[in-house]
């Protein structure tokens, strides 16, 4: 047996070409026990290919090729700091991989300096429960060894070997074909031998085929700025760097078994598991010192009789209290007052707030306690779209804030939580269709002129892809089949299609915990910001309590708008505007929708003049159908909106429900209302139904993408 303990997966970004779902099927494939990825200062990856790895009925070990500074992590002379040692670090338990969450996330927050630097001070404090393999050429003792000073490699190796005890670093021995390594090898043999240090034999993987060696200098060649033709560009000595069999492993070093015999022995400790689904929310403290479930009914209970008087009718009262249990039994108390706190210290600041949008509008506690501004029982809204018992993931409240003052937003939250509770999240930008033809056909010195003719062939759909592409567009095909040069190019950007190319912070989220952040999840450093290593959704299945800040120019615009009209009419408020106004609905019949938000497309103007909208409800019909695949319910919505006598229903039970929406079905409380109805399912349980056929989970419906007609 052999294990892969040194690899590099898509997310050493522009260098790493290991995707993480071939590598496991390939893994598996093989019949492989276990892989470790251990990605460049980072651990992007990390839970994506310990989740796939699973799946597979692989052992995920989980690591990082960190940087380690020659100095200490807070020097920054170029002189003597520009360059750094490499050095593999495995999780050998959950102790070790809270350890090394904590040196990526300093060697981001506190090293940073042309790369995220760790230093012998971090790797003294955080050694507990990691092992550690001394790297490839970059790594101290490869270098000390390369410039011909033993000594200097023997003490670099007593000293990691002191740090992390004895069994716990291991020498690593690798052959690319290069010619330095086959003359070091020998001394690293010795020093394991005159040590007591124990050798392993690891490939350096930086993608998964042989073949893919050509792709990856293009990757390489895109991160640099350089083309293949350029003599100075970066490129791989050979085209060794890929995932071997064990065969092939053990014939690099047949006279020393032992250091292939190390990996499984490394593979067999490593053994650490990852908890999802437990919410881990951050603690409230209310204004008043009230228990926090108390001071909730109470805010809850005051809102109730603002909104609908001082004896609201017991379906009312019945309705909150179904919620409020619902909201305690799961433990989402604080969630709803860490919320609410926010959005009321917003309008206290004057810094414009959206009226709540998404499942969240369907909760009356949530109108009742300030959060959103929308009554979710004019509407029919549904809480179980947004909470109930038999939903698996965290509620989700989408807050928009004016985006000149989202700033000071998440500056609030820090000062609540604490500076070390609070950080914004990682989003990554991606190798699209037409980017990844342009990217290529850069690196590959193909002219401009030529690559953008290719790329725009490339039709302009939402999540088009070359595949579909070449399927779509007959002159592109027809391309393809016969020009070489395209054919090529194409090629290779199918080979990177869908690849992350750079890191960003989101637009919208931020993480706040109850302990410091860096205690759940690696951070990293982007421009300014603090932002998590892993994304939205791998937050959410952590259990961690992620917010959407989400700054909206519009508010902005509605705000300066009302204080031009403030200074002709004091006192003017754009919440005394009627929504019943006939005037503003014939106005946007006539098309006037310039500057209107959602409504000033050329498309969307269309069907607004064709509807010829009378109230808000036309208004919500019209922007939940202008979306791709509702779209051709359209015609048919308008029809029967004109002519009320063409709605038909197709079981009478259908009636109360699509009244509303002449016939058609456009929202999701609709389908859950159905499958309620029709089918005698629970809201909880037609809730499932409704995230199965959402265009978030569109597979997961008989693995078609159908029923994409819900707003």
């Amino acid at each position: 047996m052999f294990v892969h303990l040194h690899l590099h997966s898509e997310y050493s970004l522009l260098d790493g070409a290991c995707r993480i779902g071939r590598l496991v099927e390939t893994a598996a494939a093989r019949g492989d026990t276990a892989v470790a990825v251990t990605d460049h200062g980072v651990m992007y990856g990390a839970v994506d290919f310990y989740k796939a790895a699973k799946q597979k009925g692989i052992k995920p070990i989980l690591g990082c090729e960190v940087y380690v500074a020659q100095r200490t992590r807070l020097d920054r002379v170029h002189e003597l700091d520009a360059e750094n040692r490499h050095l593999v670090l495995l999780c050998e338990n959950n102790t070790g991989y809270q350890n090394l969450i904590a040196m990526v996330s300093k060697s981001w927050t506190e090293g940073f300096y042309s790369k995220p630097r760790v230093d012998f001070e971090l790797l003294e404090q955080h050694h507990e429960g990691l092992i550690a393999l001394s790297a490839c050429l970059a790594g101290e003792i490869p270098r000390a060894l390369t410039a011909n000073d033993y000594e200097g490699a023997k003490q670099a190796a007593l000293r990691y070997d002191k740090i992390f005890g004895r069994g716990n670093f291991y020498l690593e021995l690798q052959d690319h074909g290069i010619r330095e390594q086959k003359r070091i090898n020998p001394m690293l043999l010795r020093l394991s031998q005159e040590t007591g240090i124990p050798p392993v034999v690891t490939n350096d993987c930086h993608y998964i085929s042989r073949e893919d060696s050509k792709m990856h200098h293009i990757l390489l060649c895109i991160q640099t700025n350089h083309t293949v033709e350029d003599k100075d560009g970066m490129e791989f000595e050979t085209d060794q760097f890929y995932y071997k069999t064990e065969e092939e492993m053990r014939a690099l070093f047949p006279d020393c078994p032992q250091a292939a015999d190390n990996t499984v022995k490394i593979a067999e400790r490593c053994n650490v598991e990852l908890e999802f689904g437990k919410t881990k929310l951050p603690r409230f403290d209310t204004p008043n010192g009230q228990e926090n479930t108390a001071y909730f009914r109470e805010r809850c209970y005051e809102g109730l009789y603002r909104h609908y008087g001082e004896h609201p009718e017991q379906s009312l009262v019945d309705r909150l209290e179904y919620e409020l249990n619902t909201i305690e039994k799961m433990g989402y108390v604080n969630y709803y007052l860490i919320v609410h706190d926010f959005v009321r210290y917003a309008k206290e600041s004057g810094i414009p707030v959206g009226p709540g949008r998404g499942s969240g509008a369907g909760s009356l506690a949530a109108y009742c306690i300030g959060i959103t501004g929308i009554d979710p029982i004019r509407y029919n809204l549904l809480f179980e779209r947004f909470l109930n018992p038999e939903r698996v993931s965290m509620p989700d409240f989408d807050i928009d804030f004016s985006d000149e003052r989202r700033p000071e937003m998440i500056d609030y939250v820090v000062r609540r939580y604490g500076a070390d509770h609070v950080a914004q999240i990682v989003t990554f930008g991606t190798m699209a269709a037409r980017g990844s033809i342009r990217d290529v056909g850069r690196a590959m010195a193909m002219p401009y002129a030529a690559v953008d003719a290719i790329a725009k062939l490339v039709p302009m759909e939402p999540n088009i892809t070359l595949e579909k592409a070449l399927q779509a567009s007959g002159e592109l095909r027809q391309r393809y089949d016969t020009d070489p040069q395209v054919h090529e190019l194409i090629d290779m950007a199918r080979k990177i299609e869908g690849m992350p190319r750079n890191a960003s912070t989101h637009a919208a989220g931020v993480v706040i915990t109850d302990r410091p952040v860096a205690e759940y999840v690696p951070l990293a450093k982007n421009g300014d910001s603090v932002v998590t290593q892993y994304t939205m959704t791998t937050l959410e299945e952590l259990g961690l309590l992620k917010m959407d800040f989400l700054g909206l120019r519009n508010l902005s615009v509605i705000r300066d708008a009302q204080d031009m009209i403030a200074k002709q009419r004091p006192g003017f408020r754009i919440e005394d505007i009627a929504i019943d106004d006939s005037k503003v609905y014939a106005m946007l019949s006539t098309g006037a929708t310039d500057g209107v938000f959602q409504f000033e497309s050329a498309g969307m103007r269309s069907v607004i003049m064709q509807l010829r909208p009378e109230n808000i409800e036309d208004l919500i019909a019209v922007i939940s159908l202008y979306r791709p695949g509702p779209m051709e319910s359209i015609p048919r919505y308008i029809r029967n909106r004109h002519h009320p006598e063409k709605v038909s229903y197709r079981h009478p039970l259908l009636k109360d429900i699509l009244d509303v929406t002449y016939g058609c079905i456009v929202y999701q409380e609709q389908v859950m209302q159905i499958f309620r109805s029709l089918a005698g399912y629970s809201l909880g349980r037609a809730d499932i139904v409704r995230r199965a056929m959402s265009k978030k989970r569109r597979r997961s419906w008989n693995g078609k993408a159908g029923f994409s007609f819900m707003a």
